[in-house]
């Protein structure tokens, strides 16, 4: 019921003093009240009467008119039992304070407004729940044919007399109205940043967005969804209002229908990449079954999302299907949401999306980071598991050698030795390490000497005995000394290209 309402009921007289810009003001029930403050005891949208029969409203009136608008309250209406007309201090301070005042005549009692109001309430409360229950018969049908989140929106869209969308962290839309929202990426910005949801969302040339989160088993706001309505849903009665909820709550199952129906195709990605499968022919078959040709070229992509304490890999997954929306599949290998893609068109184009993508999600990690590896372009069977493992030991690189948030690293970006070592497993490259090394770090601890770092000079001036003595302030004859150290130390010969790249290997293997 709206303030409109009430003067249209020609039966009350009620006349309005001042408050014409409020009329459409909602009236959610009628409080009598002798008291200044009575604030307390509403929660908004009251019709408040009284008579200014108190003492303390004879002399302070002003202050209720302050307490009524602080609380809420949508009018004031004032009976004329003890004056022959609205005093003008009380006129002055609702002026003043924009609250919409009434002018009650001496011949209308507060019970009969408080009985016409409820009457009404109670019609409009009926009315409303047999609304509420039409909708829920028609939601669940929509949602028992499985028609999917369209259908539900035809259902939601006149309840609401207003656009709403499903919308990706990234602004990605999943289901609207048929148009798009131009601010789709800022509404998504701040869907990440939020202190708390839901949050009406201002300042943009579109008007106010009301953000509502869409629960499901992803935890964090980068892996999830969330429902962005036109308008600020507090200004409608609360059975409309609820219908963004319902479909915010819908838009969650959705969701998880669609995880549950993605189940098939991950397990056939997870098949197609396991280790077991050696057989060109059969790795050939399955990629076909994982919408894969052979014969075209594919690229790997690896995804993790997680803190100091380690992934969460149920997320990552979630994440990287959103970065990459056209696989087919994305399933988890130790950790890492890995997918195999198409990539006809090269992977310029795919990569500066996923870093595109990236940088919106980084303003939703706190604590968190993500980091992302891309193959190289591959063909054919027998290049499949090299190309997934590129990526992941990519992945892995730039979350071990970059700062920052949001990293999307391609194989052509790592040195290729880099690359190489990546490959070995962490216990043969410690081995190695520790073979080459360790007499010399011995010799350097008891000695106090430098001959590693003098090693790793000598090899980044490419063996040029002037260069890397002036590099290192040292005389020539003190560099061949140390390099000769270093020689019968180890056993090795500096001067053979063999034993060089196994030293330049051994100082970078971490």
């Amino acid at each position: 019921m709206r303030l409109r309402d009430l003067l249209e009921m020609g039966e009350l007289g009620l006349v309005l003093l001042s408050g014409e810009h409020a009329l459409d003001r909602p009236i959610r029930w009628v409080y009598l009240t002798e008291l200044v403050e009575t604030g307390r005891y509403l929660s908004g949208n009251e019709l408040v009467l009284t008579g200014l029969i108190g003492p303390q409203l004879r002399e302070r009136p002003e202050d209720l008119v302050d307490d009524l608008v602080d609380a809420g309250a949508t009018a004031l209406g004032v009976g004329l039992s003890e004056h022959d007309e609205v005093p003008a201090r009380v006129r002055e301070a609702c002026a003043r304070r924009g609250l919409p005042l009434l002018e009650v005549s001496r011949e209308l009692s507060f019970g009969a407004i408080s009985e016409l109001v409820t009457r009404r309430l109670t019609t409009e409360r009926a009315a409303g729940l047999a609304t509420v229950l039409g909708r829920h018969r028609r939601l669940i049908a929509s949602v028992a044919e499985g028609s999917g989140l369209e259908s539900v929106f035809k259902v939601t869209q006149a309840e609401l007399g207003r656009a709403c969308w499903v919308l990706s962290p990234t602004g990605r839309v999943v289901v609207g109205p048929g148009q798009d929202p131009p601010d789709a990426r800022r509404l998504a910005a701040e869907y990440l940043t939020a202190a708390r949801l839901p949050q009406v969302v201002m300042g943009g040339p579109e008007g106010p967005r009301t953000l509502l989160p869409i629960n499901s088993r992803a935890a964090h706001r980068v892996a999830g969804w969330f429902l962005a309505c036109e308008g600020e849903l507090a200004d409608l009665p609360d059975e409309v209002r609820e219908s963004a909820h319902e479909l915010a709550a819908l838009a969650a199952l959705e969701r998880a229908r669609l995880e549950e129906g993605q189940k098939v195709e991950r397990r056939l990605l997870g098949e197609l990449l396991d280790p077991a499968l050696t057989e060109p022919a059969e790795i050939g078959a399955r990629m076909r079954t994982c919408g894969l040709d052979p014969a075209r070229p594919f690229v790997a992509v690896a995804c993790a999302l997680g803190d100091a304490y380690g992934t969460d890999t149920a997320e990552g997954v979630e994440v990287l299907r959103e970065l990459m929306p056209e696989a087919t599949a994305v399933t988890a290998i130790e950790g890492e949401a890995v997918t195999v893609v198409r990539a006809e068109d090269g992977v310029q184009g795919l990569v500066e999306r996923l870093r595109e993508a990236a940088v919106l999600l980084e303003a939703g990690l706190v604590r968190e980071r993500l980091t992302v590896g891309v193959s190289g372009p591959a063909t054919g069977p027998s290049m499949l598991r090299g190309a997934v493992e590129e990526a992941r030991h990519t992945r892995r690189l730039a979350a071990a050698r970059r700062a920052g948030r949001a990293h999307v690293v391609t194989s052509d970006e790592i040195h290729s030795h880099a690359l190489l070592l990546a490959t070995v497993p962490d216990g043969v490259r410690r081995s190695f390490r520790e073979r080459l090394l360790r007499p010399l770090q011995d010799y350097d601890s008891e000695h106090n000497s430098d001959l590693v770092a003098t090693l790793a000079a000598f090899l980044d001036h490419s063996g040029s005995w002037n260069k890397c003595a002036a590099a290192l302030h040292l005389h020539v004859n003190t560099l061949r000394y140390r390099i000769r150290r270093v020689e019968e130390l180890t056993g090795r010969d500096l001067s053979t290209l063999e034993d060089r790249v196994d030293f330049f290997l051994a100082l970078r293997a971490m």
